[in-house]
């Protein structure tokens, strides 16, 4: 009965999260997605008389979000028709280059602070430095994802702080971004822009009108042999599956390595989710080499990836451990804010120079993936560009196939916290600027002789 009535009580939270969001026009305006609102609503209820309800409400919502990162990486490239890599390169390149300078500059700015200032003052792990891009750039998911890693590693404490930053990160990133565009708006960077108040009341509460309905997805096989929405889950779960082996592979290698690879810990300590989006990546290259890729519908892959993040993120907002917010309040509100900075220094500073046609089109799409995830990053692009009519769209969507492997919740993400806690801030810090730099001769050496910037 436990986990039915724990299972009861989340969608409850996740129900009343959309009546909010549905009736409230603050959190219209402010684009909070229903799993943020049925989430905060789930803390409060927790933290202020949780105590009055059964005692099994809530259990095992702190173990759910880590599980369903699965899901979400592993249908990430799942039935994507891959352009050719001249394709995406000629059209990402420069976002691309942008993202990453973004993504590797939340590391040095991090670490930077933890040596210079937080660590000194208020003794926080070096682990402390990631936080705003594994908050930021990769979200609830990642952070849940890397819960296992920061357990493993002796700092548990880092999942409720990165839930904090991701959840600060959600908010700033709309707040902030629809104060960008109208400041693009004063000053005539974008001409196509779609305002709160030209919505229609149905946009504004979330919702599609009765006669225009989009499919959420196509039935790629027929009920009576298996239902498709069952035969997609299945593909995501062997997508997991050869995660899973890969991780079991390297658990295997790193008992078998050298004194001196044992010793840095991020064999043993490598989150799952990241290979679950390599398994995906292989069974799609599967698929499509057995002509049997017509079997996998991207639109219902992405249903059910954004079911799982959906729960994930009302579980992972309710189960915030508030007093490890409160015991580390001044170093977050520190760090947050040195984020959000930096991530603004990027759009009105680097992007004008390093993106091509519509820049601020496209840095505002990257904006809210650094800062929020890549619905925000989707939600901010689409009221600058509401049609498409720049190459804002495609360029983003590429450059996602490049980025994501590497940051966000990609290889180095993964890398980066068991480095940081077992090495210390100046190893990552030397690592990221070096990224940082490299990525700015790139610009200045390639980019900008060739055409692209």
């Amino acid at each position: 009965m436990t986990a039915v009535v724990s299972f009861c009580c989340l969608c409850i939270l996740l129900v009343v999260g959309k009546i909010l969001r549905m009736r409230f026009t603050i959190f219209q305006r402010l684009y909070l997605p229903s799993s943020v609102i049925g989430g905060a609503v789930g803390l409060l209820i927790a933290s202020f008389g949780g105590n009055r309800l059964p005692p099994d409400w809530h259990a095992g919502w702190n173990q759910i979000p880590a599980f369903l990162i699965n899901i979400v990486f592993a249908a990430l490239f799942l039935g994507i028709t891959t352009p050719g890599f001249k394709k995406i390169w000629r059209v990402a390149a420069p976002q691309f280059c942008y993202g990453q300078i973004v993504a590797w500059g939340q590391y040095v700015v991090g670490t930077l602070l933890v040596i210079l200032l937080l660590k000194p003052l208020f003794g926080v792990n070096s682990a402390f430095g990631a936080l705003i891009e594994v908050g930021f750039e990769g979200g609830h998911g990642t952070v849940a994802g890397l819960s296992n890693t920061f357990r493993e590693l002796n700092w548990p404490e880092g999942k409720d702080l990165g839930f904090t930053v991701a959840t600060v990160g959600m908010i700033s990133g709309v707040v902030i971004g629809m104060w960008l565009i109208n400041l693009a708006v004063r000053f005539g960077w974008v001409k196509n822009i779609r305002s709160f108040a030209d919505q229609s009341p149905a946009e504004r509460r979330g919702l599609h009108p009765a006669d225009a309905q989009p499919s959420a997805g196509k039935q790629t096989v027929s009920a009576d042999s298996i239902d498709s929405l069952a035969l997609h889950t299945a593909i995501i779960g062997l997508a997991v599956t050869i995660g899973f082996v890969i991780k079991e592979l390297l658990a295997l290698l790193n008992h078998i390595s050298p004194p001196a690879i044992q010793d840095l810990k991020f064999l043993e300590s490598f989150p799952l989710f990241p290979l679950c989006m390599i398994g995906g990546l292989l069974l799609q290259k599967m698929f499509t080499v057995c002509k049997i890729d017509y079997l996998i519908d991207h639109g219902l892959m992405q249903r059910l990836a954004g079911t799982a993040l959906d729960f994930l993120v009302v579980a992972a907002v309710a189960s915030i451990q508030l007093e490890f917010v409160a015991a580390y309040w001044q170093p977050l509100a520190i760090l947050s804010a040195a984020g959000i900075a930096w991530n603004v220094f990027g759009i009105l500073y680097l992007a004008p120079r390093i993106l091509p046609d519509a820049w601020f089109e496209r840095g505002i799409a990257e904006f809210g993936q650094s800062t929020g995830v890549t619905a925000t990053g989707l939600l901010l692009l689409r009221t600058v560009d509401p049609e498409s009519k720049t190459v804002a769209a495609e360029a983003f969507g590429y450059k996602q196939l490049l980025h994501e492997p590497i940051m966000g919740g990609g290889i180095w993400t993964s890398l980066a916290v068991p480095l940081l806690i077992c090495h210390g801030s100046t190893l990552v810090l030397t690592i990221s600027a070096a990224a940082v730099g490299g990525w700015l001769l790139f610009w200045k050496l390639y980019l900008s002789r060739t055409g692209n910037t």
